[in-house]
């Protein structure tokens, strides 16, 4: 299995991909808000599996800066989970005693969460959404 973590932000998103001993696929990388940063991601991750039933994706709500990226992965048929922010703060929390907190960090956490029992959000609840 493949995790993918990403903390989301106005301009750019920290990535992390993990495998499923949670060693990193990558250095943690930056990718831009926009459809060239997305295809960079799509990129490598399909440099590591083409099989979308090997990846988890998970990326944190970030008011509707994470919107475009969601759409993305959930049209290319990615399993994609949204996590709340303050979850992503807690687990870090449990992880280190440190108060370090980068977007480097939380990409990290995030892909570490996603090792956990995390469900996908259902897609059809995504574009229900939406289209309210």
């Amino acid at each position: 299995m493949i995790y993918v973590g990403i903390d989301v932000a106005k301009d750019k998103h920290d990535c992390c991909i993990l495998d499923d001993e949670g060693r990193k696929l990558y250095p943690i990388f930056t990718i831009t808000n926009d459809k060239v940063g997305f295809d960079e991601l799509f990129s490598r991750i399909e440099d590591v599996t083409t099989d979308k039933t090997e990846i988890k994706v998970g990326l944190e709500a970030t008011d509707h800066y994470s919107n475009n990226l969601l759409a993305s992965f959930v049209d290319k048929g990615f399993p994609t989970i949204v996590i709340n922010p303050l979850h992503t703060n807690l687990f870090r929390k449990s992880l280190s005693l440190r108060k370090t907190k980068t977007d480097k960090i939380d990409s990290n956490t995030i892909a570490m969460m996603l090792m956990t029992d995390m469900a996908p959000s259902p897609t059809r609840t995504y574009h229900t959404i939406t289209k309210s």
